[in-house]
């Protein structure tokens, strides 16, 4: 919990009880959970907290830039306490969404953006989200 606290507070975030355990559950899942998903794992420690708390908490870790936010494929809001430049893969179907590390894409996309400028706008970051269809397992009965 002490590096917990030091995060927030290099963001210059108050340490509350609700900050540390929503920030922890951000940091031990993988899944990019929804706030309604972060809010039943936070209420099963702290059961007084309050679903408007989970969403005020994730819009401030988003505004101290401890967290992103993001739109699944479905339009639903996701947050990611992994904030190193990375992108995501969807599975056609909805069941898979994980993070795809690659500096080769990252510079690539880096070095196209930069040569082509988009009219009126300045391209403060890019996220790429793949979508891929699940491949089946061949089997081979022989």
């Amino acid at each position: 919990m002490d590096k917990l606290k030091e995060r927030l507070a290099s963001r210059g975030l108050k340490t509350t009880v609700q900050r540390l355990y929503v920030y922890e559950v951000l940091l031990n899942s993988r899944q990019h959970p929804t706030a309604e998903e972060v809010y039943r794992k936070v209420s099963k420690v702290l059961p007084s907290v309050s679903l408007s708390t989970i969403y005020n908490t994730l819009e401030t870790f988003v505004e101290h830039k401890l967290v992103n936010k993001f739109q699944s494929e479905y339009g639903i809001s996701r947050y990611d306490a992994f904030v190193e430049t990375h992108h995501h893969i969807y599975s056609e179907n909805g069941e898979i969404l994980a993070d795809y590390y690659d500096e080769e894409l990252v510079q690539l996309l880096n070095d196209y953006f930069s040569k082509k400028k988009i009219n009126d706008y300045e391209i403060k970051e890019i996220r790429l989200q793949i979508i891929c269809s699940t491949k089946e397992k061949e089997t081979n009965n022989e």
